[in-house]
Order: C-alpha cells, then sequence, then structure tokens
C-alpha cells in the first residue's frame, strides 16, 4: 500500500491530516507522537510531496495514512530496507521510518544494526510501548525481565533490548529518546533528528493504556530524568555512559550527534572508485527483466 501527494502549500500542523484518522486506543501515547511530528513538520516547513512515511506491522503499521505525505505501509519488520530504498533512489527526499519496538528491534533488529552503520539519511522514530499491542498484549524486545503478558503468565525471562545503547554501539550518528507525555521536549527532539544529515534514531516511550499497565504515565513521570544541558552530545563515550548510567532512572533528550557522510553521499561521490550509479532508466528496466526471465 502507499499514498503519492501532490505539491501544496502548508500553513498549520493541521495541514498535516493524513487521508485516514488514527484508530488507536483513547489515550495511546502514539497520538502525541504522531500531533508532536505534525507541529514540527509545520514549524519547519517541511513540504509533503518531498516526505516519505514508512511504517510496517504494528500499531504503528498505518501511520503513514495518519500523515499528509508521500506514505507507504511495508512488511513487518522491513521499514528500514524500504526507507534505505526510497534515498537511495531520491537522496533529496525526507524519508521518515515510523515503528514499534517489536516491528523495529525484533524480526527487523537485523536491518537496524545495519542501516546505523552505514549512517543512512532517515530518522527513524521507535514508538516504544514496551510490548505488542496490536497483536493483544505479549512481551516484546524492550519489555523488562519478569514482566508478566499473555505471552509471560509467569513473568518473561528475557532481558530487555536498550535501544539508545543499541543504536550509539551500532553507528547511528544521531541517538535520542523521548516520552510522549512530554511533547514539548518531544518536538526539540524531533526537530533536531530531521535537520541531522545522517542517520537518526528517536526512541519515544508510549505508554500503553490497554496492555501496559506497568509503564504509565505516572510510572514514566517518576522515573525519568532529563539529560543535563552541560552534556557533550559530540562524545560517543559520554553518551553510552549517560545510556548505562544505573542510577534507577531513564535519561530523556539527546545522547548524541556527530556530523559524517551519508551512505548515500558515500554511494554517489564522484570521486568514490566504488560509486554507484543509480539510476536505471526504462529500457534497462526492461532488459534487466528479460534478462531474468531467460
Amino acid at each position: 500500500m502507499s499514498e503519492i501527494v501532490e505539491k501544496v502549500k502548508i500553513k498549520t500542523f493541521k495541514d498535516y491530516e493524513g487521508y485516514k484518522k488514527p484508530f488507536w486506543c483513547p489515550g495511546c501515547g502514539d497520538f502525541s507522537i504522531l500531533s508532536s511530528l505534525k507541529k514540527v513538520s509545520a514549524d519547519l516547513g517541511i513540504e509533503p510531496s518531498k516526505t516519505v512515511l514508512v511504517s510496517g506491522i504494528g500499531c504503528s503499521g498505518k501511520s503513514y495514512s495518519f500523515f499528509y505525505a508521500n506514505g507507504v505501509h511495508t512488511l513487518h519488520g522491513r521499514v528500514l530496507p524500504v526507507a534505505t530504498g526510497i534515498k537511495l533512489a531520491n537522496p533529496e527526499l525526507l524519508v521518515i521510518g515510523l515503528s514499534g519496538d517489536g516491528d523495529s528491534l525484533a524480526i527487523g533488529g537485523n536491518h537496524f544494526l545495519h542501516t546505523a552503520r552505514r549512517n543512512v539519511g532517515i530518522k527513524l522514530i521507535i514508538m516504544n510501548n514496551q510490548i505488542y499491542g496490536l497483536t493483544k498484549g505479549q512481551f516484546s524486545p524492550t519489555s523488562n525481565h519478569g514482566f508478566v503478558t499473555v505471552s509471560s503468565p509467569y513473568g518473561s525471562v528475557e532481558f530487555p533490548i536498550d535501544p539508545v545503547l543499541i543504536s550509539l554501539s551500532a553507528g547511528a550518528s544521531f541517538v535520542a529518546r523521548g516520552f510522549s507525555g512530554e511533547p514539548n521536549s518531544l518536538m526539540e527532539i524531533l526537530k533536531a533528528a530531521i535537520n541531522h544529515k545522517g542517520f537518526a534514531v528517536v526512541d519515544v516511550l508510549s505508554p500503553c493504556v490497554t496492555y501496559n499497565k506497568i509503564n504509565t504515565y505516572e510510572w514514566y513521570r517518576e522515573n525519568i530524568k532529563f539529560i543535563p544541558d552541560n552534556h557533550d552530545t559530540s562524545d560517543l563515550k559520554s553518551a553510552i555512559l549517560l545510556a548505562i548510567s544505573g542510577d534507577g532512572k531513564i535519561p530523556i533528550g539527546i545522547f548524541y550527534r556527530k556530523e559524517r557522510r551519508t551512505y548515500e553521499e558515500l554511494i554517489l561521490d564522484s570521486n568514490n572508485p566504488c560509486k554507484v550509479d543509480l539510476y536505471c532508466g526504462r529500457d534497462r528496466v526492461i532488459e534487466l527483466i528479460e534478462e531474468l526471465s531467460k
């Protein structure tokens, strides 16, 4: 499924309303994420015809249809390879991936690692509710050890993945964490992520009000802390130490950002002996199809 839009004049965040209304449970943190993205897009004057949203499977799955831009609804766990293909085909596009914690870190985990190390110029927003909401409440890769769910009635024996720590160690050039209950700080994070040239990961803590009765809005407000203003975001070691601080609080804000050449820049560099010609005209496509059909 896909959605293509024409160039239009955007005035306010309401102009970014998609062709469908969100169907999330009332109170879901994903509403705040979507609203924040629309407001940031209006503030930055983002052109929908030059923007592509890619979403996979899960509660985040149809996010592309809730936002006025070009959109693709792809397979479970395949947000990043599809987004990478779009970005390489047209590096001028703003490509945003909207993915859940299961979609991006379980079945999509391998793609996540390689997109980070390649530094593809994609912005990935992880709607992290620490549970599989769409399939009725199973534990996810970010669920805490001992978490009781329909698939772990005696508590999960697994330990959670930390999306921030994984992103930092895999090579992402922008890494941040937000909380959907703090939209002002979330919008500032999203602005910085969109303005960043390389692969930007924003892990957003997004309470599931239906199936996750532990990690609620109240729980997060008692267990988060904002990253100090004097934190050096260009220092990878400091970012990692902050992510594993172990003081019982979850840091919110920008951990790391550093400009380095993107994957698409390296591929298209005319001085690169390994340069790839991404453009493939219609005649060549027909030739390739005929060759492969023999």
